[in-house]
């Protein structure tokens, strides 16, 4: 049996599960199917500094043959049809930066069990890239990346940049501004460009054009529903060389005047640690 909750800033003396996350400059660089990667030939990355992120979902697996949707749902983001198809209701969407608390919920209510596994579908990141202008004067910027599997989008703000966009986005849909120059530009990556790494692939695969990215704990989370105190997860997600494109110019520079598109925007891997 599984149960959907929603995210929840009410303070109480019962022991919780409280869900962080973090992100990880250092952390492995992997592929969709877990394994090690390095910037595909032609194509150049930065490491980006993340301001923001957003989940559409969380799920805890007892193992590595427990399907998506199996497990243990944690959370579960509002959804809506007014683009026309189902999607992430973004205006409805619980960000965070790291460290902040993403989502607290009564131990109590959590299904007692041993798990090896936890699913995090994410669905937004923002955060700081470096590009070079044609006059090859170097700038940074904040870049908005929806990367969940349909999101519904009204309005949003990049600092002082307005983007009206009143639709559903595909994953890959992404936004530019930059910090000192009145400049921004928005684009969509290719379908299924976007890494999303699943060690569990062979075993319990994910649908195409989700952000279902999974992780296992290093030792095996155990919730036997006699806690005392909070059980704090904290999902680490590698942004190594996380944002990706083709060189134009081979200088290792993101150089949008030349024409060098973004062809990857997904994180590089999740390790999830919990404390107890």
């Amino acid at each position: 049996m599984v149960s959907l909750y929603s995210c929840s800033s009410e303070t109480t003396s019962e022991p919780m599960l409280i869900v962080k996350f973090q992100f990880d400059p250092n952390q492995a660089r992997l592929n969709n199917l877990g394994q090690p990667s390095t910037v595909a030939p032609g194509n150049s990355a930065q490491t980006p500094i993340f301001n923001l992120i957003s989940s559409h979902y969380l799920e805890m697996a007892p193992n590595a043959n427990t399907q998506l949707g199996q497990g243990t749902i944690l959370y579960h983001a509002p959804e809506t049809t007014a683009g026309g198809a189902n999607a992430i209701d973004f205006n409805q969407s619980k960000i965070v930066s790291q460290g902040e608390t993403f989502l607290k919920i009564p131990l109590k209510d959590v299904l007692a069990g041993t798990y090896q596994w936890m699913r995090v579908s994410l669905s937004y990141q923002n955060y700081q890239i470096s590009v070079k202008a044609s006059s090859g004067t170097d700038y940074e910027g904040t870049l908005a990346s929806f990367v969940g599997f349909n999101t519904y989008i009204s309005t949003f703000n990049i600092a002082d940049y307005s983007f009206p966009v009143n639709a559903n986005k595909a994953q890959g849909y992404w936004a530019f501004g930059l910090n000192d120059v009145n400049y921004s530009t928005w684009g969509q990556a290719a379908p299924g460009a976007t890494t999303v790494p699943n060690p569990l692939n062979a075993t319990s695969p994910i649908p195409a054009g989700s952000c279902v990215v999974t992780g296992r704990f290093p030792t095996d989370l155990v919730i036997d529903g006699t806690e005392t105190k909070d059980v704090v997860i904290t999902l680490s997600l590698s942004i190594n060389n996380s944002f990706e494109w083709h060189e134009v110019n081979a200088d290792g520079k993101y150089e949008p005047s030349a024409n060098e598109n973004v062809v990857d925007m997904g994180l590089r891997g999740l390790v999830p640690t919990y404390v107890k």
